[in-house]
């Protein structure tokens, strides 16, 4: 599955990862009062930067711990999915352009990026401490709370944002499979909006649920969450090839959309229930911003759908499930 990345998760041990997790493991620090702000005004800090613990990033996004993977389902589209094209395009040059595309030597773009343009609802809310940091690189390059105006463009800018090779691809591949489909409902223009205001509900969510947090969050999953719930309102029963992964051995099954989307649902659910008992549940990840996203997309495909086209998928699917019972 793929999920949201909190960048320096509180009291959590570094966890082997692609790109973000792996080069800067061991450097971050995450202390409960801990700010994280990435600060290249080193002169705004109020208190010296404390020194970086183990502490560091954790996350669950490398496809290859993934024992279930979506590949594909068996719902056409009418029309080539432009906007869906678009948004993928953005997530990757944003990727390669402004975060270093994970390659060798940029760690520092990558936490750049993560810490000045991902959202920290303790900035939002204006109840993390500003002006005190930690080294990311010692003597190098500290987090900062901060004040700027950027801040509050942070729950957008986020979305675009993503903390290694397998972070980008889990939501790229998952937004593929799902989102087409909810693009074909509606058309590209409604999409567009759809996509994002899922996303602002779902970063709406975990700021209220971590108002004071100094952590950053980046990743589309929060939006993409809202795709599954679109599509769970949509298409139950439309079957998701989904590859199964145990040790060595591989196997695709043809499984309904609803037990796909309610197991994955019931999973973000028992991990934000659970977090509070054990923070290692979590690793990192935002399930709240998953959660608010999903219920947003269900309650709102039915404002943003275009019944006509809705109807006419229906057909298709129908007329190919006939033909593939006649052969």
């Amino acid at each position: 599955m793929w999920h949201r990345v909190v960048v320096g998760a509180q009291g959590r041990k570094a966890r082997e990862g692609p790109g973000f997790c792996a080069n800067l493991a061991g450097k971050w620090s995450s202390r409960g009062e801990g700010p994280v702000r990435l600060g290249v005004r080193l002169r705004t800090w109020r208190h010296e930067p404390r020194p970086i613990t183990s502490h560091a990033v954790g996350t669950k996004l490398d496809l290859k711990s993934q024992p279930v993977i979506p590949l594909s389902d068996e719902n056409p589209t009418l029309r080539t999915p432009i906007m869906t094209w678009l948004i993928l395009g953005a997530m990757f040059a944003v990727w390669f352009v402004i975060q270093g595309g994970g390659l060798p030597g940029s760690d520092v773009q990558l936490a750049k990026s993560v810490c000045n343009l991902g959202m920290v609802p303790g900035e939002l809310t204006h109840r993390a401490r500003i002006g005190e940091g930690f080294w990311i690189i010692p003597g190098s390059l500290a987090c900062v709370v901060d004040n700027d105006r950027i801040n509050y463009f942070t729950p957008l800018t986020s979305m675009f944002l993503h903390g290694g090779w397998g972070h980008i691809l889990g939501n790229a591949l998952f937004f593929w499979v799902f989102g087409n489909n909810i693009e074909d409902s509606m058309g590209p223009g409604r999409f567009l909006v759809f996509y994002l205001l899922c996303g602002l509900i779902a970063a709406a969510t975990h700021v209220l649920t971590q108002p004071a947090s100094p952590i950053p969050t980046v990743g589309a999953s929060g939006a993409i969450s809202g795709i599954l719930g679109a599509y769970l309102v949509l298409y139950p029963k439309v079957r998701v090839n989904m590859l199964f992964i145990f040790i060595i051995f591989f196997r695709v099954f043809a499984i309904p959309a609803w037990i796909v989307l309610i197991y994955w649902f019931g999973l973000q659910l028992l991990s934000a229930y659970a977090t509070p008992l054990n923070p290692e549940i979590s690793s990192g990840v935002a399930v709240w911003a998953h959660i608010g996203g999903f219920v947003a997309g269900m309650v709102l495909i039915k404002l943003f759908e275009n019944p006509q086209l809705v109807a006419q998928r229906r057909a298709l699917g129908e007329q190919r499930h006939f033909a593939q019972v006649g052969a």
